[in-house]
């Protein structure tokens, strides 16, 4: 199970540097509509984050939202069906049976965070690397020294003013730093 990482952040810095995006919280919606994609949101079953349904033939995409999680949530979820959109190869939907000529749908529920299919952490690293850019995130630690990120207290104080300023949840964001090597496990 390989993931394409350093991929994955060549076409998430190009999108940004595309779309002059310098600095956080990335604009996320304004990012999906400069490619086309319409954002739906809707009430859906807590499993279910949200979707991405593409028409293959006519080059347009929906990405629906579970509009009852929290805000930075349907940010991940958008910024991840994004990575899908723009990351993976285009599969057949199949209803009852038979294939749907031209759609695609592609979903973010529990399967997408278990961390076994390779196109769902493939997605999850693209979200982060966007939500969360390492050179943002590298411009905003050099501001602190290494006695207040030492410092419990402090350190959680920066967290929270960091996932506050990129729009994500704490766990995405010590997830994030843990990856970058900012911090350890």
């Amino acid at each position: 199970m390989r993931t394409r990482k350093k991929h994955i952040r060549s076409v998430v810095e190009r999108l940004l540097t595309h779309n002059r995006v310098s600095s956080a919280p990335v604009p996320i919606e304004d990012l999906a509509r400069a490619l086309g994609v319409s954002i739906r949101r809707t009430p859906a079953q807590e499993s279910l984050s949200g979707f991405l349904l593409r028409d293959n033939g006519g080059g347009r995409a929906i990405i629906g939202v579970n509009k009852l999680h929290h805000q930075n949530r349907q940010r991940f979820t958008i910024a991840h069906e994004l990575g899908h959109l723009l990351l993976h190869t285009r599969q057949e939907v199949y209803v009852d049976g038979r294939a749907e000529a031209g759609l695609t749908v592609s979903r973010r529920d529990e399967e997408s965070g278990a961390g076994t299919n390779v196109e769902e952490i493939e997605a999850n690293v693209f979200a982060a690397e966007l939500l969360m850019p390492a050179a943002f995130l590298h411009a905003d630690f050099a501001s602190y020294s290494t006695l207040d990120l030492l410092d419990e207290d402090t350190l959680g104080d920066v967290l929270g003013n960091l996932a506050q300023k990129y729009k994500v949840s704490r766990q995405a964001l010590t997830y994030r730093l843990v990856n970058l090597g900012y911090a350890g496990p």
